[in-house]
């Protein structure tokens, strides 16, 4: 047996047939097991508040959960990894240093007044907040910004069928479309939860197996993790000294800015999320929110350092020519029966992201944007579970579209950072004076992280002084300033507000 891999894609295994068929029962046993917590889910989904936020009945082991399930990835597992081999620690600034600090930021700062609010979508606030006008707009920067995500994930799960199988990409797409569809559909928030939970436990075993696996390996701790992972920091403090830097080398703003720029994005970008905030609205009590937004981001820092752990490690025990260090090592160093867990955890990471970014955009569509046409008011649960299927087959059409629309991925944070962030803090900690500053620190900041952002992207077909004069600045602090001074001018256009504006 050996592990074959493609950079940027999922581990492919040469297994032997009886390996195979092994990875075959246990996928189909674990998938039933799946149906059948999603079945018992209906049981407690009587309306739309059970739907969508859980009846606000999750405690911390569930709200823990379903956070650390959504945040932990197959995309995250093998993007740290890979990114800590080549540019060490400097390479995981996003994701998981500020990735787990934007959860913990969330319950010291959001999550309290936040669910104090009793919303149901994140774009309720900035109806509450700012105004109906404010909710629409917010809603339609939103809902698309999941959509290349979700995406990603059918195409990530439907490659493991293609590999292992040999389904076809595009059936195996809809054979994953369909299972995520199932699982979200009926039983929403509350199905959603209660598999996370169970793939989460999963997820982490089969890491923590393979870290152990790689540590005890006879060049590294022969037996000893501890030891192994002693060795791998001295190693790695020898060979590539910069490995282990977190901050820049070099004290200039072309190294500093891109650098707070990743910290800004992973920090403050998902504070707006849904796909956060709606676990937030589905926790049982502020407390609960608090207390599992910051337990979930401490033990995302604990376990995200695994895959960084094995991206520093493989540079020890192959530090010649490319690889991805935790598909090869998974290869190099687990038992068939082991890569059977393996590869069973890694679906349960992409099968969690999935049904979690189908359910937020479809809250939000159903909620906030299709309740508003006469012929679908009146029955929330039929209208949320009809978006979830416009959501799903949206992530169909783009994952059949092609690979370069994953490139949009990286885009999602900033999009929210730049046009979401403002509203969602000033909000709550400041005294927004009706619709126009909310709306305006959307539109300018998400109008002005479009521009430049382009201008990134079109180096030589641009005269070169604009060019360097825009680049100078990352595209999100563009955006980020010009969301603020939106917000400003909103406030100085507007008159002293007398009341609160309220949902309605």
């Amino acid at each position: 047996m050996m592990l074959l891999f493609a950079q940027g894609d999922l581990p492919t295994l040469s297994l032997d047939p009886g390996t195979i068929r092994l990875l075959a029962w246990a996928l189909g046993g674990y998938v039933i097991f799946l149906l059948a917590i999603s079945i018992y889910a209906t049981g407690k989904v009587h309306d739309e508040a059970d739907y969508i936020v859980a009846g606000r009945r999750l405690p911390l082991f569930l709200a823990w959960g379903t956070l650390i399930a959504t945040w932990f990835g197959a995309a995250t597992m093998f993007a740290a990894a890979g990114a800590a081999r080549e540019e060490g620690l400097l390479g995981v600034v996003l994701d998981p240093f500020a990735c787990a600090g934007t959860l913990v930021l969330a319950g010291i700062f959001f999550a309290r007044p936040l669910w104090r609010m009793e919303l149901y979508t994140m774009a309720d606030f900035y109806r509450v907040k700012y105004g109906k006008a404010a909710e629409i707009v917010g809603a339609c920067i939103q809902v698309p910004s999941y959509f290349s995500w979700i995406a990603l994930q059918y195409t990530a799960l439907a490659k493991v069928l293609e590999l292992y199988f040999e389904i076809p990409l595009t059936t195996g797409i809809l054979v994953v479309a369909a299972v995520t569809l199932v699982y979200t559909l009926i039983g929403g928030m509350w199905s959603v939860t209660l598999t996370d939970t169970v793939q989460i436990v999963i997820a982490l075993t089969g890491l923590v197996v393979l870290v152990v696996a790689t540590l005890t390996a006879p060049q590294l701790g022969d037996g000893d993790p501890v030891r192994g992972l002693s060795v791998v920091f001295s190693r790695v403090a020898e060979t590539h000294p910069d490995h282990l830097r977190l901050v820049p080398a070099e004290f200039t703003l072309a190294a500093f800015l891109p650098w707070l720029a990743a910290w800004a994005t992973g920090l403050f970008g998902n504070i707006p999320g849904q796909d956060l905030q709606q676990r937030v609205f589905s926790s049982k009590s502020p407390n609960t929110a608090m207390h599992a937004c910051i337990l979930a981001g401490v033990l995302y820092l604990v376990f995200g350092m695994i895959p960084v752990t094995l991206g520093l490690a493989s540079l020890v025990t192959h530090p010649d020519g490319a690889l991805d260090p935790v598909g090869f090592l998974a290869g190099e160093y687990l038992s068939p029966a082991m890569l059977v867990v393996f590869v069973i955890a890694v679906m349960s990471m992409v099968v969690s992201t999935a049904t979690s970014a189908v359910l937020a955009p479809a809250t939000i569509l159903g909620h906030n944007l299709f309740s508003r046409l006469p012929a679908l008011k009146g029955n929330g649960l039929l209208r949320d579970r009809l978006c979830v299927v416009l959501v799903s087959l949206g992530g169909v059409a783009l994952a059949m579209w092609g690979k370069s629309l994953m490139e949009l991925l990286d885009v999602a944070l900033s999009i929210q950072l730049v046009a979401l962030f403002v509203p969602v803090a000033m909000g709550i900690y400041g005294r927004p004076r009706g619709v126009l500053p909310g709306v305006l620190a959307m539109l300018l900041g998400f109008a002005a992280w479009l521009v430049t952002f382009g201008i990134e992207h079109l180096e030589g077909s641009v005269p070169e002084a604009v060019f360097a004069a825009v680049t100078t600045v990352p595209s999100d602090f563009w955006g980020l300033g010009f969301s603020i001074a939106g917000y400003a001018l909103g406030q100085a256009l507007s008159p002293p507000r007398t009341g609160t504006l309220m949902a309605g």
